[in-house]
């Protein structure tokens, strides 16, 4: 979503940034796992955007600005500080994968539940990255902009998140509802 260039306004503030409640709320909501701290990190979200948006960037990527301080917002809060969890982003240094996709296990599955409790075992660093990418849609280049990480770093945790995905999917294939 780029922003045209013309003086901001609170008007421009609002036709860019109300489109995109619905999806900063269900990040905001899969960030914490608790639908009153999602609103109310929505709620923060909101606030500093109006009161940075003199300061937005024209020209540049809205949302990718928007989800940006949301997920800043939730790292500084208690919530994010608790579930942060470090990891170390070389571990692994493979590039492809004979398994199946995270896509084809979803489709294959067809368990909302089981894939969203696999979701919410994983990090933090690795739920946001799968979140952006496959629900919000983002390409690379908004993810790395929204999480201030280099695109190669993207990639390399995309990987991680989706190859961490199937393995607890397919743990709970294996084990039952109760593995893991």
């Amino acid at each position: 979503m780029e922003v045209p260039e013309q003086p901001l306004s609170a008007a421009a503030f609002e036709d860019l940034a109300l489109p995109l409640f619905d999806q900063l709320y269900n990040f905001a909501h899969w960030l914490t796992q608790d639908r009153s701290e999602a609103e109310d990190l929505v709620q923060e979200t909101y606030a500093k955007a109006l009161r940075g948006f003199s300061s937005f960037q024209r020209g540049t990527n809205f949302r990718a600005w928007m989800f940006r301080i949301l997920r800043n917002s939730f790292l500084s809060s208690r919530t994010g500080l608790k579930s942060m969890v470090t990891f170390n982003d070389d571990e692994d240094t493979a590039i492809a994968s004979p398994d199946p996709t995270p896509e084809a296990v979803l489709l294959e599955q067809a368990d909302r539940d089981s894939v969203r409790q696999a979701l919410r075992g994983l990090s933090v660093p690795y739920r946001e990255i799968l979140l952006l990418c496959e629900v919000e849609e983002m390409s690379y280049e908004e993810i790395a902009q929204t999480l201030t990480i280099p695109t190669g770093t993207v990639m390399s945790r995309l990987h991680r998140a989706r190859k961490a995905l199937r393995a607890s999917l397919g743990a709970r294939q294996k084990g039952g509802s109760n593995a893991l």
